[in-house]
């Protein structure tokens, strides 16, 4: 069978492939997000600019000193986590209680601060990332070669999401985290450190947009746009599949990808506008969400 639906089967791959490794991204980011959010009822609208300074910073340890691609996995999002704990402690924590509006006026503010200096470090040009010696080539699938590095992402995005989603759903730690958000005195009441446990959420859902970008900086320039272009689809896959909701995050991220990549086989000139589309639908069907909890 050499066509799918009358699309010639490489063609049709690809963008199924392409599809997927943007949705691995997709569902990355917005796992960070749900996190953040359902954690800590903060909209952190600069988390795209974390991510991007999360390529930065894994470009810059290459480039200044050598460091590759696996020790950057591991130093970037602590690095960008620490970022994290700076933001949480000295801007966040005063503005507890009060409306998420707040919130999210003051990481939108954060977001341009960031890449405002990175571009006036580095321009707007995008900046290339070598490729880890052991991801170069591709396999070969009979119908079509698949690169290992977009093979890599895929696998390991996918096993950090499940792997996150396990912790704060099923063991112990998760039940604290959130205890911690709806009954915080209680929580107190049993000797566990509510203020350092939301410091540390923070710092690990803006790490993972660390790691995101650390494992994009391969594929995509580095650029200071690369935040800032991908924000606004990681909140419309937040909001589709539920704000707060780690599972619905994870979902939709990579079926929305799938949907986009498709949808440039099909109909190319709605490739862009995909996203919002559905997310419109969902709205009027079912504000909270796919998997979100209505109030």
């Amino acid at each position: 069978m050499d066509e799918i639906f009358g699309v010639p089967i490489q063609a049709f791959m690809g963008q199924l492939m392409l599809g997927l490794v943007n949705g691995s991204f997709y569902a990355l980011l917005s796992l960070g997000l749900a996190v953040i959010f359902g954690m800590l009822n903060i909209v952190n609208f600069a988390h795209g600019a974390l991510y991007m300074v999360g390529a930065f910073f894994a470009w810059m340890l290459l480039n200044y000193a050598g460091i590759n691609y696996w020790m950057a996995l591991l130093l970037v999002p602590l690095a960008v986590g620490l970022i994290g704990v700076l933001i949480e402690k000295f801007l966040l924590q005063w503005l507890q209680g009060l409306d998420h509006l707040y919130g999210l006026l003051l990481t939108f503010g954060l977001a341009l601060m960031l890449e405002g200096l990175f571009r006036e470090a580095y321009g707007s040009s995008g900046l290339p990332y070598e490729l880890p010696q052991v991801f170069r080539g591709a396999f070969d699938l009979g119908f079509m070669f698949l690169p290992k590095y977009r093979a890599w992402v895929i696998v390991a995005a996918v096993l950090t999401c499940l792997i996150t989603w396990y912790v704060i759903e099923k063991t112990k730690l998760g039940a604290y985290l959130r205890a911690g958000t709806e009954n915080p005195n209680l929580v107190k009441a049993f000797g566990i450190n509510v203020p350092l446990m939301v410091t540390l959420t923070y710092a690990f859902g803006v790490g993972l947009a660390g790691l995101a970008g650390v494992m994009a900086a391969p594929i995509y320039q580095v650029s200071p746009l690369m935040g800032s272009n991908i924000i606004i689809i990681v909140f419309a896959v937040v909001v589709i599949g539920g704000m707060g909701s780690i599972l619905g995050s994870i979902v939709t991220g990579l079926a929305l990808g799938l949907i986009e990549g498709l949808s440039k086989v099909f109909y190319a000139e709605i490739s862009t506008t995909v996203v919002f589309i559905i997310m419109a639908i969902v709205l009027m069907v079912r504000p909270a969400g796919l998997f979100g909890r209505e109030k």
